[in-house]
Formats: C-alpha cells, structure tokens, sequence
C-alpha cells in the first residue's frame, strides 16, 4: 500500500497570511472554505491555531474547513487547551484556568476577533474540546509539545470533551494533569538562581523548557534548554531530575511538533534523524515551517518549506 504523504505545519497563532502563503507554496489550491492538493497530499497541524495573531477566526475556519473533507488532521494544541480551560467553570466560583491579568492579556486577540460572535465562539470551544491530544499513525507520531511514551498512555482513550476527564486534568498534581502538561506544553526543570526570568508574554518564570530526546548524564542547563542556545548555564543537571525527563529513542518511528518557539532564523533542520520541530516564532515575527513527510524514517533538512511571509 502506497504512503500517504502528509505536510506538517507548526504553530500559527492567527496568522492566515502566512498559513495560505504557504500552502500555496506547497502547491495547495483553494478548495471550499480550506485548500486541497491536487495530488492527494494532506495537512497535519500540530495546534496553536488561536491567540496572537490579527486572523484567528480566518485560521480557524481554514484548518477546520481542511479536517472536515479529509484534507487535513489537526491536533490539539497548549492554546486551544488552555481556552477550554479558561472557559469551563471549576464549581467553586471560579474557573479550570485563572482569570487574572496574565491569562486574560494572553486569550485578548482570540476574544476580540469573536467580539459580537459569542454563540460562534461556544462552538469553536466545542470543536477544540473534540480535538485528539496527539497522533500515533504508525509511521509518524504526532504532538503539540513532547512524545512522553509514559504520559501518552495516560491520555489513551481520554478526550477534553469529557467534563470529568477536562476538571482532573486541569486539578494540579493528579497523573491527568501531569501528562498534559508534558504533552501539551512540555517537560521542564529548575531553573537555578542566576536564571530566573521573565518569558516573552512577561511571564515570571523559575523552570525552564528542556528537550527529551538524547538524555545522557552529565548534560548541562545549557544542552537541555529549549530553544537551543538561549540561555548560557554550565551548571550540571542533578541525575534525578535527568532521571524524570522522557527520552525518545533513536529507534522509534519520525516524531514532529510545535510549541518552542525556535528562533526565526534558526537552521530549518530536525533536531536529530526521527525529530522535527516546525515552530519558528511564526506566531510573531517568524516563518511557517512545514515538512513534507513521504513516509521516510530519517528526516532531511531538504523537506523542509517556509513561508515567504514573516
């Protein structure tokens, strides 16, 4: 039986004009409310579609419009998640997700591009809730975040559509929640003293990103953090904390995803010969990344297309 061959695309955050940039370049053409190709290719997307951007309803209405003909899978994201969250009472007065001044400020663009639109939106809320937490296709694999084996097998048969399933997973220290917050948003670890910061959104931060693929002993902050590069510590990581972080294996099938926010300008290549990472900052000032995946198990920096817009 002949592959499937599929078109991963990272993060957009609202930005419409970057998205049809690039399935254009990737040879998509406008087909009902979404894009098809004419040799049968289809999308992947690895979540992240609401938030920042200026187009969020459009991107919605395109990757929706795809998934619903069979043109495209799409995948749920941290951003979607935590919207669920944010709109879901807790039963005490308040909310799954805080509505402070931090949360508020990150949901302000996908609010306002709703603005007037309430009874849209509650669906839009109910179609994210529907979205799968990952992909398993055999050949590929799928994840907003990371592919921790353990916590995967957490979330098998688990869907946010199920109120009971959403409260656990959204009640800090239960198994639910801690494998959301790895598949979903990443492992992390402490950050030492000298480290301590504040993220893009200004958000106070004391752990920090850490990758889980190629765990050894002896690694230092500065060979986990994520993105590579963007912090200088050469302190070495205590083996337990090495001991707690998943760790995919060279042998396993190619495994792509988002949600790091690679420098813009950052090589297009994968991470090592079954890992790829397509979030380039394109939800701000950055490209679209896709990879155009043909059933090969060692990935190749060729097979990597950006967008022309940034």
């Amino acid at each position: 039986m002949k592959t499937q061959p599929y078109d991963l695309i990272g993060d957009i955050h609202g930005q419409h004009d970057k998205l049809t940039n690039l399935l254009g370049k990737l040879g998509y053409l406008p087909y009902g409310s979404g894009f098809r190709h004419p040799e049968g290719r289809k999308v992947i997307f690895l979540g992240d579609y609401i938030d920042r951007g200026p187009k969020v309803r459009e991107v919605l209405l395109t990757v929706r419009g795809m998934v619903e003909v069979g043109d495209a899978l799409a995948i749920m994201g941290n951003h979607e998640y935590n919207a669920v969250c944010y709109h879901t009472p807790d039963g005490k007065g308040g909310w799954l997700r805080e509505h402070c001044e931090e949360k508020n400020r990150q949901v302000t663009a996908t609010l306002r591009a709703f603005e007037g639109r309430e009874t849209e939106w509650a669906d839009w809320l109910e179609w994210m809730k529907r979205l799968p937490m990952f992909l398993d296709l055999g050949a590929l694999r799928c994840v907003h975040a990371c592919w921790d084996t353990r916590r995967i097998k957490r979330l098998m048969g688990h869907s946010v559509a199920d109120p009971a399933f959403l409260r656990t997973s959204a009640t800090s220290l239960t198994p639910e929640h801690r494998a959301i917050e790895n598949v979903l948003k990443g492992p992390e670890i402490p950050a030492t003293d000298g480290n301590l910061f504040h993220d893009k959104d200004g958000t106070f931060r004391n752990t920090i990103r850490a990758r889980w693929w190629d765990i050894r002993k002896g690694l230092t902050v500065s060979d986990l953090v994520m993105p590579p590069g963007s912090m200088s510590d050469s302190m070495k990581v205590d083996p337990w904390v090495l001991n707690r972080l998943p760790n995919y294996e060279p042998e396993e099938p190619p495994v792509f995803f988002g949600h790091y926010w690679l420098p813009a300008n950052a090589p297009k290549a994968p991470q090592a010969p079954n890992i790829a990472c397509l979030d380039f900052s394109g939800g701000l000032d950055g490209p679209l990344v896709a990879y155009r995946w043909d059933g090969e198990k060692t990935l190749n920096a060729e097979k990597f297309a950006i967008s022309d817009l940034n």
